[in-house]
């Protein structure tokens, strides 16, 4: 999902896309201690996906104190 199709969700869709970000890096890290990850560039990605959100969570937040 790209910046711009987070900067249409309200806050409280993104404050829900990050707590389902945030479960699945923990379920990527816990399958990353077992040996189970296939896939070790999706814990990059999901890292990377939650900053985005977290960035426009602030912009929005700025943008509203103004």
């Amino acid at each position: 999902m790209s910046a711009q199709e987070l900067r249409d969700k309200t806050p409280d869709q993104l404050r829900e896309e990050l707590a389902n970000l945030k479960k699945e890096q923990f379920n990527l890290r816990f399958q990353q201690a077992t040996g189970q990850l296939e896939n070790p560039a999706r814990m990059r990605a999901a890292r990377r996906q939650a900053a985005r959100v977290l960035t426009v969570l602030n912009e929005k937040a700025a943008s509203a104190a103004e």
